[in-house]
C-alpha cells in the first residue's frame, strides 16, 4: 500500500531517533476502515503514545511528549499508568527522579561524554571557588555536596528505577536495581558522617565544654603592673573610619593615580616603626583598569598615622608593583593564588601588612579544628606571600617575625575567650546557674565590641568583659596578643564602653559629636577610657578620657594634650587620686603673689575658689575640703602654692606658704556638721544645694 506525506514523514522522523508514537497513533485513528485492524494492533502496542498524542493535540502544544530531552520535565512524558488514573490528568513526576530517568537512559557513548563534561566543569568550579581539601571545611562540604553527591545520587537512584521496571533499550534486571540502589546510598552515607562529625562538634557533646573553655588560656594580671602608662605620642587617636576618610582624601590628591586605583577598605592596624598605623594596598578601579595596569600591578600603599592623623601614598617604584592583591580577578588573586598553592590549608581572614623597610607582604593564617571536624577553631601556622613577587614562605606560629602584628582574627580571639568564660564550669552551667559565666562586652551596630592598643611592639586585641546577663558595667578586661595568642585578664568594675560612649557624647551633646569606640591606657595607674568625638562628617574635633571606675569623670579637649591635662586635674579634683598619686605623669608648676581677686563656686556638690595673682592671667582653682586652708585668705593676701597646669583654670595641690600654709584639716563628726562652720566670711555652700562643704 502506497504511504500517505504524512506517514512518510513519519517514518523519516522514526528513522532519525524521535519518538513519534504519539502522532503515528493520532494518524492511524484517522486511517481508513480497511486499516483498523492494523491500526487497533499498533495501538494497542503503543497505547500510551496514543493518550500522549490524544492530550497534546487536546492543549494545542507542540507532541513533545516523545522527544527524549523534553520528556524529562514535569507536565510531559507517560502519565501514570497502573495507578488507575485517568490518561487526561497531567502526570505527576519530580523533577529530580525524572532528570535521574533521562541520565539513566544514556548510552555509555552519551555517558563518557558527560563524565568529560562533568570533570571539566568541576575542575573549573573548583578553580574559581577554590575550596580548601579538607573534611574540616564547610565551603569543601557544600562543593561536594553541589558538584558530586548531589549528580551521583541523581544517576544511581535514576539507574535503580530504570532496571527495576525496564523500558527502552534496558531489560529489567532486579540484581542491577539493587546494585544501583546501593550506590545511590553512598552519597547520603557520606552526608551522615558529615552530619555526625557536625554534631561531635557542638558544644552539648560530652567532653566538649571543657575543651571549648581550654582552647585560649587567660592569666590574670594587675592592671598598674603589666600596662604602663601611656605615652601620649604613640596613642591611636583615630579610628579605621576616619583612617579611610584620610586616606581616601590623600589618594584624591595625586591625579596619576586617582583615575586608575582606588583604595581597599581594608586598612590592617600594625605597629611600624614604633606608632601604631593603618595600611591598606591599593585596588584596582575596574575590570578594563585592571587590564590595563595588570602588567606592572599596582604600584602603591596607603598608610595612615593613627597617632598625628597624617596620611600617605607610599610608591613601590618602577617594576615593584604589587602583583598579587584582593582586586586581582584571575590567577594572581591573593585568596585564590595561596589556596591553590597550600589546596589542603584552610586560610582564615589575611591581612595586609609592611615589614621594617616598608615591604607589602600578605599574611594567611592556617585554621585548625581541634573539637570534632569543625569546633575548636585556632591558628596553627602561617603563609606569608610576598604581593610583590609571590614568594610564600609557611611558618610555624612560634616562628613568625617580630614585624608581623596580626596573625589571629581579632574576632577569632574574642570568640575563644567567650567560649573559656562560658564553659569553664561546664555546658550546663552556662544554660542553668550560670556561675561565674561572663563574656565580652557587645559593641555597637551589631559589631564585636573590640579595639586594639600597643604594647611590647606587638598589637593586643582589648575589649570589656561583663556578665552573663551583659548589664552596663564589667568585672574586667581582657588583652590578647594577636601574634602569640597570650592573654591577659584584669579584674576592674566599671562602666562598659557603650556607657562612656555615651557619657562622652554627653558632654558634647550640643555639638552632636559621635564616640569612638574606646581605647584602654593607663592615666597615673588609673585604668581609663580614651576616645575621639566626631562630627557628622567624620572628621576628629575632640578627645575625651573618662575614669573606667568612676565613668562621671569626664575630661574633654580639643588636642590630646589638653585632654590629659584636664583628666589629671579632674582626678585630683574629685579625690580619686592624691598629688603624689599623679606627680609622675601631671605637669606641675610653682607660684606665689598677691591675691588679685577670689571667688567662689559649688561645682558637681564640691566647693571651689578661683584665685588670681597680680601679675598674672592664670586662674588658679582650690578645691574643698583638700585645700580648706584657703578660706583663711582675702585679696590683697600674700600666697604660695603648687598646682597641675590645666585648661582653663590650674588645680592647685598645694598651699606651700601663707597664713593658710600650716593649717591642718579637720573633717568634724557627723553629729557636729549641724552645728559647724567655716572660719572666714562665713560663706558656704548655698542651701539651695542641700550640700554642706564637701
Amino acid at each position: 500500500m502506497a504511504q500517505s506525506g504524512i506517514d512518510s514523514l513519519l517514518d523519516a522522523l522514526r528513522e532519525s531517533g524521535m519518538n513519534v508514537d504519539g502522532i503515528d497513533g493520532g494518524a492511524q485513528a484517522s486511517s481508513s476502515e480497511e486499516e483498523t485492524s492494523s491500526a487497533s494492533a499498533e495501538a494497542s502496542s503503543g497505547g500510551s503514545g496514543s493518550r500522549r498524542g490524544s492530550r497534546s493535540s487536546s492543549r494545542g502544544d507542540m507532541p513533545f511528549g516523545g522527544f527524549p530531552f523534553f520528556g524529562g520535565f514535569p507536565g510531559q512524558g507517560a502519565p501514570r499508568g497502573d495507578d488507575g488514573g485517568s490518561g487526561d490528568e497531567p502526570p505527576h513526576v519530580e523533577f529530580g527522579s525524572s532528570l535521574g530517568d533521562r541520565m539513566a537512559e544514556w548510552s555509555k557513548r552519551t555517558l563518557i561524554i558527560a563524565i568529560i563534561v562533568a570533570i571539566i566543569i568541576l575542575l573549573a568550579a573548583y578553580w574559581w571557588f577554590h575550596p580548601p581539601i579538607s573534611i574540616n571545611s564547610m565551603d569543601t562540604w557544600m562543593f561536594v555536596t553541589i558538584f558530586i553527591l548531589a549528580p551521583l545520587f541523581l544517576f544511581f537512584s535514576g539507574k535503580s528505577r530504570r532496571y527495576k521496571k525496564g523500558g527502552g533499550k534496558i531489560e529489567p534486571s532486579p540484581s542491577k536495581a539493587k546494585t544501583f540502589k546501593i550506590l545511590s546510598f553512598i552519597p547520603i552515607i557520606i552526608l551522615v558522617l558529615g552530619l555526625i562529625g557536625w554534631v561531635c562538634s557542638l558544644d552539648l557533646f560530652p567532653g566538649n565544654a571543657k575543651k571549648y573553655a581550654n582552647v585560649l588560656q587567660t592569666e590574670t594580671q594587675t592592671f598598674a603592673e603589666d600596662i604602663q602608662e601611656v605615652n601620649y605620642s604613640q596613642i591611636p587617636v583615630i579610628d579605621r573610619d576616619s583612617a579611610i576618610l584620610l586616606g581616601n582624601r590623600e589618594m584624591g590628591s595625586i591625579p596619576d593615580y586617582v583615575s586608575q586605583f582606588e583604595i581597599n577598605n581594608l586598612y590592617s592596624q600594625i605597629n611600624y616603626k614604633e606608632k601604631p598605623v593603618r595600611v591598606s594596598p591599593l585596588g584596582y578601579a575596574d575590570l578594563f583598569k585592571w587590564f590595563m595596569n595588570r602588567g606592572e600591578g599596582i604600584p602603591a600603599y596607603s598608610l595612615v598615622d593613627m597617632t598625628t592623623q597624617d596620611a600617605e601614598i607610599v610608591r613601590l617604584g618602577e617594576g615593584n608593583g604589587m602583583k598579587y592583591t584582593a582586586s586581582e580577578p584571575l590567577a594572581r588573586n591573593i585568596d585564590r593564588y595561596v589556596q591553590l598553592k597550600y589546596p589542603f590549608f584552610i586560610f582564615d581572614e589575611k591581612s595586609f601588612e609592611i615589614d621594617d623597610e616598608g615591604h607589602p607582604w600578605w599574611i594567611c593564617p592556617v585554621r585548625k579544628y581541634t573539637i570534632g571536624l569543625f569546633g575548636g577553631e585556632t591558628i596553627s601556622r602561617v603563609v606569608m606571600c610576598d604581593a610583590c613577587t609571590g614568594e610564600c614562605t609557611e611558618l610555624a606560629v612560634d616562628e613568625v617575625p617580630q614585624w608581623v602584628d596580626r596573625v589571629y582574627p581579632a574576632e577569632l580571639l574574642v570568640r575563644q575567650y567567650n567560649w573559656s568564660g562560658r564553659y569553664k564550669n561546664g555546658w550546663f552551667n552556662s544554660w542553668l546557674g550560670q556561675t561565674g559565666v561572663v563574656q565580652t562586652t557587645p559593641g555597637s551596630d551589631g559589631l564585636l565590641g573590640y579595639n586594639y592598643i600597643a604594647k611590647d611592639d606587638d598589637v593586643w586585641v582589648y575589649t570589656g568583659v561583663t556578665s552573663a546577663t551583659s548589664d552596663s558595667s564589667i568585672v574586667g578586661f581582657v588583652l590578647v596578643n594577636q601574634r602569640t595568642a597570650e592573654s591577659h585578664y584584669y579584674a576592674v568594675a566599671g562602666a562598659t564602653e557603650a556607657s562612656a560612649m555615651d557619657s562622652a557624647e554627653g558632654q558634647v551633646q550640643n555639638l552632636r559629636y559621635v564616640s569612638t569606640f574606646p581605647l584602654l591606657i593607663n592615666v597615673a595607674n588609673q585604668p581609663t577610657y580614651f576616645m575621639a568625638l566626631k562630627d557628622a562628617a567624620g572628621l576628629v574635633k575632640k578627645f575625651a578620657m573618662i575614669d573606667i571606675q568612676r565613668y562621671q569623670n569626664v575630661a574633654v579637649g580639643d588636642t590630646v594634650a589638653e585632654c590629659q591635662k584636664s583628666y589629671q586635674a579632674l582626678l585630683a579634683t574629685n579625690g580619686a587620686l592624691t598629688a603624689k598619686d599623679v606627680a609622675d605623669s601631671a605637669t606641675y608648676g610653682e607660684t606665689s603673689g598677691t591675691i588679685r581677686t577670689m571667688a567662689q563656686a559649688v561645682v558637681d556638690g564640691n566647693t571651689h575658689f578661683y584665685v588670681t595673682l597680680e601679675g598674672d592671667d592664670a586662674i588658679y582653682d582650690f578645691t574643698l575640703p583638700g585645700l580648706i586652708g584657703i578660706v583663711t585668705y582675702h585679696e590683697g593676701d600674700k600666697i604660695g602654692f603648687t598646682y597641675i597646669e590645666n585648661e582653663p583654670t590650674n588645680t592647685v595641690s598645694e598651699i606651700t606658704e601663707g597664713s593658710g600654709a600650716d593649717i591642718e584639716v579637720v573633717v568634724p563628726e557627723p553629729q557636729e556638721e549641724a552645728d559647724a562652720g567655716i572660719a572666714g566670711d562665713g560663706e558656704g555652700a548655698p542651701e539651695a544645694e542641700g550640700e554642706g562643704v564637701a
